[in-house]
């Protein structure tokens, strides 16, 4: 195997970091060391095998964290994988608060990252929930019904950007909260925006 690419984007974005700069590099040791190729993507390091995306590393206010793609396939004998929220299907986060916590994990991050390889390079995917899945709040379904127009924008979106609604929608728990913002957003809706375009 020949020496693993440091990408100059990914050093720059490391030495800015204050808070995880030295937990960020015992990460990318490991993540270099497997073999995996090294790019900024979405603003972050990421690592991929024949040209798939494998595990991200990111940083937040009070952890930081490998982010791996396939996480949901993935054995999690440890019981240290988790999924960010519930909305998320296929992605599951390792989070650190320091590199001390990295350096004694490491022999188990480093079987982790070999069997996310694994679940890449034989081409698993992730069985997701398609829109359908989805609830739709009754107060989108009303406003659909009513307007051929906003229900005609609707289902020319993207799936993600459908998704992205009905997830806003169905998010408030008070009936006079999602008709609120059923108004709000049919306006991007009719214009063929996403909630966070």
């Amino acid at each position: 195997m020949s020496a693993p690419t440091r990408d100059p984007q990914v050093d720059a974005m490391i030495s800015k970091s204050e808070t995880w700069r030295d937990a960020f590099e015992a990460l990318r040791t490991i993540l270099l060391g497997s073999g995996l190729t090294e790019a900024l993507k979405w603003g972050q390091p990421c690592y991929a095998v024949d040209d798939g995306n494998v595990v991200l590393m990111h940083g937040f206010k009070d952890y930081c964290a490998l982010l791996f793609m396939k996480g949901a396939l993935m054995e999690d004998p440890n019981g240290i994988l988790v999924r960010q929220t519930k909305n998320v299907q296929s992605a599951r986060q390792i989070r650190f608060t320091d590199a001390g916590e990295i350096a004694r994990l490491e022999p188990v991050l480093k079987a982790y990252v070999r069997e996310a390889i694994g679940i890449e390079r034989a081409g698993l995917r992730v069985a997701r929930k398609t829109t359908e899945d989805f609830p739709v709040a009754e107060e989108f379904r009303q406003a659909l019904d009513a307007a051929p127009a906003l229900k005609a924008a609707f289902e020319a979106l993207t799936p993600g950007r459908q998704r992205g609604y009905l997830l806003f929608f169905a998010a408030a728990k008070r009936a006079q909260t999602r008709t609120a913002r059923v108004a709000k957003c049919a306006p991007r809706i009719l214009a063929g925006k996403g909630l966070e375009d």
